[in-house]
């Protein structure tokens, strides 16, 4: 397998290496980025308070809108009947938000809005002259005052033993979305599928953040920046809480990612084979 690279996010290569990374594997891990520890091991502590509360059940999931908690076993990979072991929570800029919870998260939400708008830009401009050419406007574009940009914040419960033997955390997958930026989890079990066919895993650690490719930015890009599958497995240790924190940039509904998708019709169409609609 090409080998994900770990690129500084100082660096003046940043772009070159991202999209070399991105279009190798479907992946990047981002270090020396600006995002706080000490923020992210606030909103950590937080979410697993709120898990482990009633309280989330005052925000069960809006089916239209798509916000608010997920309750345990809400959603499968594509393709696949089985649901994944985890329950979440989606904030979207216009939707519901935990009393509970402090500002943390939101800040959190602004930092990644940054960042998505510097790796998009970067990736627009190392994308190959042929393949930019395909671009409804440049990437970075496409995600101005979307409404669809959404924090997915995920725990992955202990597990029992009357699960699913064929159920994992989170099943084989693609994302529907253009890039994910994915805060490490709190403990280990995310793994992305090679080209050749074997699973891999990625680093954990707190000072990355790991970024990929989803559905979007391939279809735009007509292939050229694959969507890499990846998935959660379980732990050995079945008694072991894990918490994630996944955000999804996409671009405006009227978006056009190519001749055949806007945005908007993408999203829809990918909700209803993941069950979410």
């Amino acid at each position: 397998m090409n080998k994900i690279l770990t690129i500084d996010y100082q660096s003046s290569d940043l772009g070159k290496k991202l999209t070399t990374s991105l279009r190798n594997t479907g992946f990047a891990v981002i270090k020396n980025h600006p995002i706080s520890h000490n923020l992210i091991d606030s909103i950590y502590t937080e979410w697993k308070d709120f898990f482990s509360n009633d309280a989330k059940k005052n925000y069960q999931f809006d089916l239209v809108k798509q916000d608010g908690f997920f309750p345990y076993l809400s959603e499968n990979a594509k393709d696949s009947n089985v649901k994944d072991l985890k329950e979440f929570f989606h904030i979207y800029d216009w939707g519901r938000y935990p009393k509970e919870l402090s500002n943390n998260t939101n800040l959190l939400i602004s930092e990644f809005k940054k960042m998505a708008d510097k790796l998009l830009s970067e990736i627009n401009f190392h994308s190959p002259n042929d393949i930019k050419k395909g671009y409804s406007m440049p990437l970075n574009e496409m995600i101005k005052n979307s409404s669809t940009n959404l924090l997915r914040v995920i725990h992955y419960p202990p597990l029992n033993d009357n699960i699913d033997p064929s159920a994992i955390r989170a099943g084989a997958h693609e994302d529907i979305n253009l890039i994910t930026l994915l805060v490490a989890g709190s403990e280990p079990g995310l793994q992305v599928l090679s080209q050749d066919g074997k699973w891999v895993d990625v680093s954990t650690s707190s000072d990355y953040i790991v970024v990929n490719i989803g559905d979007m930015l391939q279809e735009c890009s007509g292939g050229y920046f694959p969507s890499t599958t990846h998935r959660v497995v379980n732990p050995s240790d079945k008694n072991m809480s894990r918490y994630s924190m996944p955000f999804f940039v996409h671009a405006r509904d009227e978006v056009m990612l190519s001749k055949k998708y806007t945005a908007k019709s993408y999203l829809e169409e990918r909700l209803k084979e993941i069950g979410l609609k």
